[in-house]
């Protein structure tokens, strides 16, 4: 700490900021992967579990300042695309998660790490993070009837005389008011808010208690493992592809955001002081996130709200775990915590990854198609997957086109011709 020039008090209130910014995950991940049909006492304490091996991981294997817990965008895909619409259980759902994070692993303990992140053009990560925002912003507008199916038009505004849409409504109102004035925890209060809102005007049952023994994670538990043999599927491989392409980007560039941030970036060689050990950290947490019973877990760049109040080094991670083991015993809260309460978290953490759209040059042509269709297509087709399919696909052909064919590196290609068999087997 005194090499870092901090302190154990101010690694605490950075904990402490990075939890209450991030806390939201402990009412979403539960709402969202227990529409699959999971228990969601028991996805409460495997995200409760999940989140503390990482962050444990994190602040003392890699001594990062960094906090992770189930991501948002992989736990919608998760349900939304991979057990909803392709109809593939969630026990082999969960052991596409576990294989995903092997796999991740592997990356991290070797030298291809650095160059596998940076065959894959910038343009179409920053589209892949947008989409994801896109995508689950919709999703927090459907899900709680703001936006409903339309037979003449697709998707039209829904019944704004609904008391619980009405109670959505009020929530993004407050939640954006908050992070708009940088109040910390912004997504939280909000979210809190909105469900004593709710009970006052009886729109969400009362809780049948506060605090309770912790949920058992037996429902889910180990299922990952006994499901791998499920794997058997052409359908199962782009599951796995997605979990870990994602899942790779979204570690990986938090984690030199937020480094960036602590001024953990050596000045000389531009690289990231420790990455190694905290991307080990993230990947392995993956596999037992998945074995407790729940999507990948990620890197949250919520944590940089931590470093800016003065976060370091690890032991603000360890402070993260501390709060979620707290936290653990308040699962009877899960009863009001709806859609309509959850909608605000999944739009505001949408606009804030769509902000990523501006790293993209949407002056070349070649360079905006595929950034597009990355974007537009997981949002239409609801599917994150085939909206990074379609990416994908086009980036070489827009660029062979324009002459820049020398640019477009081996596994653009390959994964061009995996992604038209995966349209022309599966889809």
């Amino acid at each position: 700490m005194r090499e870092n020039r901090t302190s154990v008090r101010r690694e605490f209130v950075g904990g402490l900021t990075t939890f209450l910014a991030m806390s939201y995950i402990l009412a979403v991940n539960p709402e969202l992967l227990g529409s699959t049909g999971m228990s969601k006492t028991a996805v409460f304490t495997a995200t409760v579990l999940a989140a503390i091996v990482a962050c444990l991981l994190m602040g003392v294997v890699a001594n990062f300042p960094v906090a992770l817990a189930p991501g948002m965008g992989l736990n919608a895909f998760f349900t939304y695309t991979v057990v909803q619409e392709w109809h593939i259980p969630w026990q082999t759902a969960l052991a596409g998660v576990f294989v995903a994070g092997l796999l991740f692993i592997l990356l991290t303990l070797s030298n291809l790490r650095d160059k596998l992140i940076n065959l894959i053009p910038s343009a179409l990560k920053y589209a892949v993070s947008a989409g994801i925002g896109l995508f689950i912003a919709f999703s927090g507008l459907q899900t709680s009837g703001i936006i409903v199916a339309d037979k003449s038009n697709a998707v039209a505004l829904g019944n704004l005389h609904d008391p619980a849409v009405l109670l959505a409504i009020f929530g993004i109102i407050v939640g954006i008011m908050l992070v708009t004035a940088n109040v910390t925890g912004g997504i939280f209060w909000g979210m809190f808010i909105t469900a004593i809102v709710g009970m006052i005007f009886k729109i969400i049952p009362l809780p049948t208690g506060i605090v309770s023994g912790v949920p058992s994670v037996q429902p889910l538990f180990g299922q990952a493992l006994t499901h791998i043999t499920d794997i058997n599927s052409f359908q199962m491989i782009i599951v796995i592809l997605t979990f870990f392409i994602i899942g790779l980007f979204d570690t990986s560039g938090t984690l030199v955001g937020v480094a960036t941030e602590a001024g953990m970036v050596d000045q000389k060689s531009g690289e990231v002081k420790g990455v190694g050990k905290a991307l080990f950290s993230g990947a392995l947490a993956t596999t037992i996130g998945a074995i407790l019973g729940t999507s990948p877990t990620t890197a949250y760049v919520e944590s940089t709200s931590g470093v800016a109040v003065g976060a370091r080094t690890g032991l603000s991670s360890v402070f993260v775990a501390i709060l979620f083991a707290i936290a653990a015993f308040f699962s009877p809260l899960l009863g009001v915590i709806t859609s309509a309460v959850t909608a605000s978290a999944l739009i505001i953490v949408g606009i804030l990854m769509l902000s990523n759209v501006q790293y993209i040059d949407w002056t070349k042509f070649e360079i905006a198609v595929p950034a597009f269709f990355t974007m537009v297509m997981m949002l239409l087709t609801y599917s994150i997957s085939e909206g990074l399919a379609v990416g994908f696909i086009f980036y070489p052909i827009t660029m062979t086109v324009k002459g820049r064919w020398r640019e477009v590196n081996a596994l653009m290609w390959i994964m061009m011709v995996v992604f038209i068999l995966y349209f022309a087997v599966v889809a």
